[in-house]
């Protein structure tokens, strides 16, 4: 195994994996006008073919040009390895990750080298942990995967929340929802094709199946027993939101990130935490057709992704390809909005607001990732460090937290009490 990294061998702060890709030259644009070619984050960008990195240094402006540019490929372990010990924090933006990205994690847990990425693909978290945890454990390389919308607003605001629970009664939140109460902005064609390839991975495996429905599945195992969790599938009416709600697509991954936390927090919100998310769809009978066309809308979706003549047409001719991506005047219009709902054991209540600008999926995800990867590469040049497979808010916590809200045009708000 090759030896592992140190601060002072690398020449760039950040180096970002898919630099071409559409997310990418939106992260890498975050980059520069954050940076430039010489502030305080020395940054690369790097991908498989020079001459589209040069055509993104075009795009960003004339003085762009002296950005390190870097040629590697993801089904190149030399190439990976050549780009990794340059540096100390690796941002891929390269998915579905599932199909190309289990080297470069190989690589950099084995180098002792930072990682962050855009994943939202459960059964792929799950191997990477259970193959590479040890290793990056040995070598000092901290692995952050969902450093997007998927789950950066989840994380970061049960954290927020939790912060807030303390501080106000002296104890965590044993229960809290997540209820997105409104967003603008289209879907990724990265995050289509990842969930369309996991999709195909549970149908062709059982384990794998039975994998991505534990809300566990990313948790440490424990002896302790854990509690059934609240899983909205259809429609109900949520009092606490006063508004019918209907499934989140993402709450899948988010969830899951969520109890992670818990569980390498040491479970201090509780073995019997409890957490689920949800689209809040309004009050009376206009709500409630919200949320019977909304639940009714995604089971549909998710079943024609899941049979392969449908998926064969919705792949071709229904759903944006990786790639694809909204305009940038969409980009700006975007935004999201989230109401999280907090109860103590002992029947305290507490509810913030989680709110960003830009779409979640390309203008708002370009900015969190960079700022967790600056965060990442800041903590890297401190000294000692402790290895392994961390969720943003473990990792990064409230240093994470000032940073979205100075830089990423993210806000997080005590509404009550």
């Amino acid at each position: 195994m090759p030896g592992p990294w140190s601060a002072s061998m690398a020449s760039h702060d950040i180096v970002v994996f898919g630099a071409t890709s559409f997310v990418g030259q939106l992260v890498c644009r975050h980059l520069w006008q954050r940076y430039g070619a010489d502030g305080e984050m020395r940054w690369a960008m790097a991908g498989r073919s020079r001459e589209k990195l040069e055509s993104v240094q075009r795009e960003l402006g004339a003085e762009a040009a002296s950005v390190p540019l870097i040629v590697a490929d993801s089904s190149d372990e030399s190439s990976l390895e050549a780009m990794v010990k340059q540096t100390r924090v690796v941002l891929s933006t390269v998915g579905p990750y599932a199909l190309y990205g289990t080297e470069l994690v190989k690589v950099c847990a084995e180098r002792g080298v930072d990682y962050c990425d855009l994943t939202g693909e459960v059964q792929w978290i799950a191997r990477m942990i259970d193959r590479f945890e040890a290793t990056a454990k040995g070598s000092g390389a901290r692995i952050v995967h969902c450093a997007g919308f998927d789950s950066v607003p989840s994380d970061l605001g049960v954290h927020f929340l939790q912060r807030e629970a303390e501080d106000q009664f002296g104890a965590p939140c044993k229960r809290v929802k997540f209820r997105l109460k409104a967003a603008s902005g289209g879907f990724s064609g990265g995050t289509v094709a990842s969930l369309i390839n996991a999709l195909k991975e549970a149908s062709a495996d059982p384990k794998v199946r039975k994998r991505m429905a534990d809300p566990y599945a990313l948790c440490p195992s424990t002896s302790e027993p854990r509690p059934r969790q609240p899983d909205v599938r259809f429609k109900e009416y949520d009092p606490d939101a006063k508004s019918w709600v209907a499934p989140f697509i993402m709450a899948a991954i988010n969830t899951r990130v969520v109890h992670r936390s818990n569980a390498l927090l040491g479970y201090a919100w509780g073995y019997d935490f409890q957490y689920d998310e949800a689209v809040m769809t309004g009050r009376g009978a206009k709500g409630w057709m919200g949320a019977l066309a909304a639940g009714g809308g995604l089971a549909g979706l998710m079943g024609a992704i899941a049979l392969p003549p449908t998926r064969w047409v919705m792949e071709r001719f229904v759903l944006p390809k990786p790639g694809e991506g909204p305009s940038p005047e969409a980009q700006e219009k975007g935004f999201f909005d989230v109401r999280l709902f907090g109860t103590t054991e002992r029947g305290d209540t507490l509810t913030v607001k989680v709110y960003g600008e830009r779409d979640p999926g390309y203008g708002a995800t370009s900015r969190m990732i960079g700022e967790v990867a600056a965060a990442m590469a800041a903590q890297a040049g401190e000294g000692a460090r402790a290895g392994g497979f961390f969720t943003p808010s473990v990792l990064l916590g409230d240093r994470l937290l000032e940073r979205l809200q100075a830089h990423a045009g993210m806000r997080f708000e005590r509404l009550s009490p």
